[in-house]
């Protein structure tokens, strides 16, 4: 799985991303804290587009694990709250879990965190386009 998480996604392996849950719905990815991912060199924090690719990268896996058959997706939306800042030399762990799954669309909620959820560095709520039948073509209106 980690594999393919990471062939699939050269942006993943970039970054060096490691899938570290996966369950139906259910994704945990943990960052390795390197120097070139940090934002400002001063202070050595994560730089936030990272934090946001990492968030984005789990919230997209948590869907792929609860999508049956296995479909394409792309983001629609990813509304992420920074609550403070990630620690200069710690990895940032990320999980996101599926709340509801639809035809087309699936809504994920995440936290980003040093190890402890509940002292989240950020938490998020994205929704997933789910495209059908392999083509992406976007799904009538109600």
């Amino acid at each position: 799985m980690n594999a393919a998480f990471t062939t699939n996604v050269p942006w993943n392996a970039a970054l060096g991303l490691e899938l570290v849950e996966a369950e139906a719905g259910v994704a945990t990815i943990r960052l390795p804290y390197r120097a070139e991912l940090v934002g400002n060199p001063e202070n050595g924090v994560l730089h936030g587009g990272v934090v946001s690719s990492v968030v984005d990268a789990t919230c997209g896996a948590a869907v792929f694990l609860g999508v049956k058959p296995l479909r394409p997706i792309a983001t629609l939306d990813l509304r992420i709250d920074y609550l403070r800042a990630a620690e200069p030399g710690r990895d940032l762990l990320c999980r996101a879990r599926c709340t509801r799954i639809t035809t087309h669309v699936a809504f994920v909620q995440a936290v980003a965190h040093h190890g402890d959820p509940d002292h989240p560095v950020a938490t998020a709520a994205a929704t997933f386009m789910i495209f059908q039948g392999g083509q992406r073509t976007t799904p009538k209106a109600p």
